[in-house]
């Protein structure tokens, strides 16, 4: 962090006088936005030198081809750690995920266009000049890499699904994969590998691309493939023929395609690709235990499913019957595991042991802070007890100061849970905290899931951390302890 303070004052004359963490998804970089009254930037700690100077040696050359990408202020002699534009928290994903009415989806129609737009722009003119000898970890897209990544995908998605399959034919269509994608590839443009909204961050009206430090030499289908197909883009087939148009269009300055046979590659990269994003969605998401992996698994199995209705899938025959049996399977446990009721999960736990995770999926829920009532773990007779004890249940309605506490509780919790069942939601997470998660959180979880649980058609599952003790309640009966 010295470091980066150093840079800023190199560039801005003065000191940060603010530096905020910046969330990260799926590398393991440290961002930073740094401050003060001379101006704002992003500072970057990366582990791989390697991959920052990847970094800094393609955004450079990029600004100098007018590409829209943020200018490196400064880097530390060993590359460990650099200073970039703020180009501030508009994110393109988030426009797709938002736009929610008529203005808004044209804003960001014209968005995604412009995207589109520049992509030719970056293939090209990018790799013009570029010394691809920078590129982290691989110069091109080779056999190399496509072996890489399809055993990624074995790995660290497939293997965890307890699919049965021949590891030997798997790997014979592997190659057999590999030689169709790199058949007439070309090898004079820019792949940037990580194309997606995500890496878009929007600056008065117009897209600036970030994350390009994976690039390499490759074929243009890839980049389109990665965008078009992000898994929780959701784009719809007829956005997706829309943005593939006017890519094209954009493409002429520099090469003529067909648009059939463009196509054609497109949806074998497409395929490949997703086969390489479930890679990561299993290490980051079912490993490192990052949850927006996870929920993305199931929409990129959508998209496998339907992209297999589009290619030639003769000449790998028993990859397509294993991704077929995957895809069975996992349709089988959807299908099993989604409930038909909304769920709501309760929770009593200690703040010092941390906040109970949302296992939905859905990162969110309630948080109630308990520790401002009246403790009756101060006292002796109580300190073995728990809140579902009579004695320290006596000790807290007779206090009084938790039944108001809980009213308020209730009258949010019923607004929520009204709104979730109207809405057709699943999952709903109500959390209480206490010092020790045994006296007033213990006794407030229990009445809040009794509660809901009497008052709504709702499967209620209680669990008291500390005390390792469930309840599950479905229409207000108790199903288990």
């Amino acid at each position: 962090m010295d470091a980066l303070k150093q840079l800023f004052q190199q560039t801005f004359s003065s000191l940060p006088s603010d530096v905020v963490r910046l969330p990260i998804a799926g590398s393991n970089r440290q961002y930073f936005r740094l401050t003060s009254d001379n101006g704002s930037a992003v500072g970057v700690i990366g582990t791989s030198t390697e991959e920052n100077r990847a970094f800094c040696s393609i955004a450079t050359h990029f600004r100098e081809k007018g590409i829209d990408v943020p200018e490196v202020y400064a880097h530390s002699d060993d590359y460990t750690c650099y200073l970039q534009e703020d180009l501030g928290c508009d994110v393109l994903f988030d426009r797709i995920v938002n736009a929610s009415n008529s203005s808004t989806e044209s804003d960001t129609l014209c968005l995604l266009e412009k995207t589109m737009a520049a992509l030719p722009k970056i293939q090209f003119e990018g790799a013009d000049g570029l010394d691809f000898s920078v590129c982290y970890p691989q110069s091109s897209f080779d056999k190399r890499t496509v072996m890489w990544d399809l055993n990624y995908f074995k790995y660290n998605f497939l293997k965890t699904q307890q699919v049965d399959f021949r590891e030997d034919l798997l790997e014979d269509d592997f190659e057999k994969l590999a030689q169709l994608l790199l058949h007439d590839a070309e090898s004079d443009t820019f792949l940037y590998r990580d194309f997606q909204s995500r890496n878009v961050m929007i600056k008065n009206d117009r897209p600036y691309f970030i994350d390009f430090q994976g690039g390499r030499c490759g074929p243009i289908y890839y980049d389109v493939a990665s965008f078009l197909w992000q898994a929780k883009a959701g784009f719809s087939d007829e956005m997706r023929a829309h943005l593939i148009d006017v890519y094209l269009q954009n493409l002429r300055v520099y090469r003529t395609v067909g648009k059939e046979e463009f196509l054609q590659r497109l949806h074998l990269f497409v395929f490949f690709r997703t086969l390489q994003v479930l890679g990561a969605y299993g290490f980051r998401g079912l490993f490192e235990r990052k949850k927006h992996f996870v929920q993305s698994i199931p929409l990129a199995l959508d998209n496998l499913n339907d992209i297999l209705s589009k290619i030639d899938t003769r000449q790998i025959p028993y990859l397509v019957q294993v991704l077929k049996q995957l895809l069975g399977q996992q349709k089988a446990c959807q299908h099993a595991a989604e409930p038909d009721v909304l769920t709501i999960k309760v929770y009593s736990f200690s703040y010092p042991k941390g906040i109970p995770d949302d296992t939905s999926g859905n990162g969110g829920g309630y948080v109630f802070e308990c520790r401002g009532i009246h403790n009756p773990g101060r006292y002796e007779p109580y300190k073995k007890l728990t809140g579902m004890d009579e004695p320290v249940i006596r000790f807290l309605e007779d206090d009084g100061e938790i039944a108001m506490f809980l009213q308020s509780v209730y009258d949010l919790a019923d607004r929520h849970v009204e709104r979730y069942l109207e809405r057709g939601f699943k999952h709903l997470m109500f959390a209480f905290g206490c010092t020790g998660g045994q006296h007033r959180s213990v006794y407030s979880a229990q009445h809040l899931a009794e509660h809901l649980a009497r008052k709504y058609p709702v499967r209620v599952e209680l669990c008291h951390r500390e005390q390792n003790r469930t309840f599950v309640f479905e229409h207000g009966k108790l199903l288990n302890d």
